[in-house]
């Protein structure tokens, strides 16, 4: 080679053009996907994870508990609803009658008001949700608590200054829910109860004696129930029962915990089965009584 001769490098065989090639488009495909990344990261920092798993909520049903309803009578709706349940949903439920029943029988200690004989009256009607697989206890547990936060919102100072307890009020709450059909009746009728136990008269307050003889509101009451020695007779029977006759809603609770100012001692059911005659003065109760056919 002489001076000045340019040296011309040699021409790159196909194959390596065909590495470089792809080598190249590599690179391009890397680069690419990185900004790709990086714009998706960028955009949703601020989104929430995609789940994992997904959580199946079993099926809900209710039950629905009236006011004034016994434990009895619960136990028969909860064995109805639970049921309907079962056909429902093919599958089998927990809950049961007889198994609602266990739950709520015997004593119990109960928040402010000590040992109690039974939960009559502490079972607060209301509606509840459930599903296959809640207990007659959680149950129980669920009414024992929402009587428990309603009962907080009761000003007992008017009853105690009558010397009445806290479980005196609510065996008055029973009778009221099982006597009263009209709502602005429920202070009347606690009123007369109040008024008869200051007097030590007998409270003579039928519902208290269908309870205790388990005769249902469509059945008469004969002369043998009436003088009957069951302790919720108290036609003669001196003073309170010894528990409620049923679960009392907030509002019967509300009126035996603040009676109407009134003097009446006497009440009679009207023809219509719904409101009441009220008096102070027993020869117009017997007048009103007869007048309306007792």
């Amino acid at each position: 080679m002489e001076p000045g001769d340019q040296l011309t490098p040699p021409r790159p065989s196909r194959r390596r053009i065909l590495v470089r090639r792809l080598v190249a488009v590599v690179l391009i495909v890397l680069v690419l996907g990185a900004v790709a990344a990086a714009l998706v990261v960028r955009g949703s920092s601020n989104a929430a994870a995609p789940p994992t798993t997904t959580i199946r909520q079993l099926r809900q049903f209710r039950v629905v508990f009236p006011e004034g309803f016994t434990r009895a009578k619960m136990a028969a709706r909860v064995g109805a609803v639970a049921k309907i349940a079962v056909k429902e949903s093919r599958r089998k439920v927990k809950l049961s009658g007889d198994s609602y029943l266990a739950a709520t029988k015997g004593s119990r200690t109960i928040p402010g008001f000590g040992h109690v004989k039974s939960l009559e009256g502490f079972l607060f009607p209301d509606t509840y949700d459930f599903d296959r697989k809640t207990t007659s206890a959680q149950l129980a547990r669920a009414q024992l608590q929402e009587f428990a936060a309603d009962w907080k919102t009761v000003d007992l100072s008017y009853a105690r200054s009558k010397n009445l307890t806290p479980y005196d009020v609510l065996i008055i709450a029973s009778m009221v829910e099982g006597e009263a059909q009209v709502p602005k009746e429920r202070p009347l009728i606690a009123a007369v109860i109040y008024n008869r136990l200051h007097e030590r008269m007998a409270l003579q307050i039928d519902a208290t004696t269908r309870y205790g003889l388990h005769i249902p509101p469509t059945q008469s009451l004969t002369n043998s129930d009436l003088n009957s020695d069951n302790p919720y007779n108290t036609r003669n029977k001196p003073g309170l029962t010894p528990t409620p006759i049923n679960n009392p809603g907030l509002a019967a609770i509300e009126a035996a915990a603040h009676p109407a100012k009134v003097d009446y001692l006497y009440f009679v059911r009207k023809p219509d089965h719904r409101h009441h005659y009220f008096t102070a003065n027993y020869q117009d109760f017997l007048q009103h009584e007869a007048q309306y056919g007792y």
